[in-house]
């Protein structure tokens, strides 16, 4: 049942250059009195209302004005004891993220339609959610900020709404949720996300089954230096081993190899590297694998011949990358990029895009739109601009191939990227596993039924094989990418890579698509379950941790991601045990009885109970 409490207020103001100050506060019963601040009302009007409901509250903020204008700045902040509340995440984390003093500026953190979502958790030492914080506004930017007041450790907690450029409106509404529910930490979290996609009622992108398909990319051991025969050798051995997708990285527009974008903007294929583009990716695709091609789509090379072409429609130019950022309120701006991608779909017939560096379109100082009174701009609005430039994007490519691959990466996530991708792959972190598992499990947290991807998994050719299966193990729960050279790689290792290729097919249901639960995010998530209705999976990332293996209602798998030969866990039942090693092979076959105990799993391996 749920109890409204509306508060209407009005901020009746001249339209001066003194505008009054607005300030509110409003009186919750999970965060106390929240305090809504505006040093500059301008002509716009304020209203409020408050709303309770299964535990949760949610605060509503109208604007409107009557005539188009730029919106205030404006800020909502509180206070709450740190009781029982030891540990933050938030959806960017790729380490423990610590709390703050208030004085020091670290705590905030900014999201906006490419950059992360506005959400914060903080939770106990049970795992229990202790408080969360989250709202609806995912287009325009928004800082968040929890910080610790040292006298007394008090939580000082600020949102910031319109702290970075805007265009002018007339209406604006956000709405903001607060939870304290006494509920799994991550479970609120999803809550929260699904909430957020239902309150904007944003619809994500088709996501055909080849998005969960491990997949092979060329950036880490290539870099820009790609070329069609190299490529070649390494998919037939990588469609051997289980992978069905390839994505070529930057390189294959480009003679240069100095890393950069000085020479994005033609998109054009290196004849030098690509002697037969069309040739080249129906051979790839005999092999059975999907092709990908990556863009930089913001980026206009100073280098390209179309650089001449769109000055004076760039957000900003960095002397530093070579390129220029592209303003996507231009609508050929927009309908170049669209074509550019449409024709590379018609003509080379390839299977997808990798479409980087979205985050860009933003503005930085001032908006280079308003001396020029948005002259040749139909959009006023940056992220509205952008939205219909990635909505374009995915509606042409998909009438051509409803089943088009369409990848991100983190930190463009969460519910507005959805609508234009289908894939969504951890931040660059070669050869840290652990920043990979972290970066895993926040997307999951936050991309609903999207594929997550893993960064792609890396390591020196003579690494051992019980690591190659400890790094595959710790991105088990997300789609693999690999980009090592694997015509360098022994055979133990390729070995290694065979078998959880193969594991994470045959349970793929359960892993990228199951009930996700991970445990401890403080500690890098040293453990993480998923489950259906027919198998649940445990990964164990940390030596001698106890784990609860759960119901005897299913089978019950144990991945062992330490250096360990056993795993320790609180068996419920009599059961039978059959363990097998980081290559597949079956080690033992045992009986089990209830209680804790050791169990012979080897490093690198599975258990399976049943």
């Amino acid at each position: 049942m749920k109890h409204v409490l509306t508060i209407f207020v009005l901020s009746l103001c001249m339209a001066t250059a003194h505008a009054e100050k607005y300030s509110k506060l409003i009186d919750t019963d999970i965060a106390g009195k929240i305090s809504l601040t505006c040093e500059q009302t301008g002509s716009w009007q304020f209203s409020t209302s408050l709303e309770k409901s299964n535990g949760k509250e949610f605060i509503t903020i109208k604007l409107r004005c009557t005539t188009p204008q730029v919106p205030p700045k404006f800020s909502i902040s509180f206070t709450l004891p740190q009781k029982d509340i030891y540990h933050l995440w938030h959806p960017c984390a790729t380490t423990r993220y610590r709390f703050y003093p208030d004085w020091n500026g670290k705590s905030w953190q900014k999201s906006q339609l490419a950059v992360s979502i506005p959400l914060l958790s903080f939770f106990n030492e049970h795992n229990q959610n202790a408080f969360l914080l989250a709202c609806d506004e995912v287009f325009h930017t928004v800082k968040t900020q929890m910080a610790i007041r040292e006298e007394g450790c008090i939580m000082c907690c600020e949102m910031k709404y319109f702290d970075e450029p805007a265009a002018p409106m007339t209406d604006y509404m956000t709405t903001i949720l607060l939870d304290n529910r006494n509920i799994f930490w991550s479970d609120a979290i999803q809550e929260a996300t699904k909430w957020i996609d239902t309150t904007i009622r944003l619809t994500p992108c088709n996501i055909p089954e080849s998005a969960f398909a491990p997949l092979y990319s060329t950036w880490y051991q290539f870099h820009q230096d790609v070329h069609a025969k190299d490529i070649e050798e390494e998919c037939a051995i990588a469609s051997k081993l289980g992978m069905k997708t390839i994505i070529i990285d930057d390189g294959w527009q480009t003679d240069d190899t100095n890393r950069g974008y000085g020479f994005c903007g033609d998109w054009e294929i290196s004849t030098k590297r690509f002697p037969d583009m069309v040739a080249h990716v129906k051979k790839v695709q005999s092999m059975g694998m999907k092709y990908m091609l990556w863009y930089s789509v913001p980026f206009m090379g100073y280098y390209s011949k179309n650089f001449k072409r769109f000055k004076g429609k760039f957000l900003r130019l960095s002397d530093h990358s070579k390129a220029g950022v592209l303003d996507p309120r231009f609508p050929e701006v927009r309908e170049f990029l669209a074509e550019t991608y449409e024709k590379a779909l018609k003509n080379w017939e390839i299977d997808g895009f990798k479409l980087d560096f979205i985050d860009q379109f933003t503005i930085t100082g001032t908006d280079p739109a308003i001396a020029e009174n948005y002259a040749g701009r139909d959009y006023k609005s940056v992220p509205e601009a952008t939205d219909a430039l990635m909505k374009e994007i995915t509606a042409r490519l998909q009438r051509i191939k409803p089943d088009i691959l369409i990848e991100f990466r983190q930190a463009y996530m969460g519910p507005a990227i959805r609508q234009y991708g289908n894939m969504i792959r951890v931040g660059d972190c070669p050869g840290d596993l652990q920043a990979n598992r972290i970066g895993i499990a926040n997307l999951r947290l936050t991309s609903g039924t999207t594929a997550v991807h893993a960064d792609m998994l890396e390591w020196n050719k003579e690494e051992y094989p019980l690591n190659v299966a400890r790094t595959i193990i710790s991105c088990i729960f997300g789609v693999i990418q690999y980009s090592a050279m694997l015509r360098d790689i022994p055979q133990d290792n390729q070995n290694v890579i065979r078998h959880w290729l193969t594991f994470s097919q045959e349970h793929q249901d359960a892993l990228l698509k199951g009930q996700f639960k991970p445990y401890s995010p403080e500690a890098g998530f040293p453990v993480i379950k998923a489950e259906n209705n027919q198998e649940r999976i445990i990964a164990v990332y940390q030596d001698n941790m106890a784990v609860n293996v759960g119901k005897k209602d299913k089978n019950i798998y144990i991945l062992n991601g330490t250096y360990n030969y056993y795993i320790i866990a609180e068996v419920p039942a009599n059961l039978k045990l059959k363990t097998f090693d980081m290559y597949g092979k079956e080690t033992s076959n045992t009986k089990l009885k209830p209680g804790i105990q050791y169990l012979p799993i080897p490093a690198g391996g599975y258990g399976l109970l049943y």
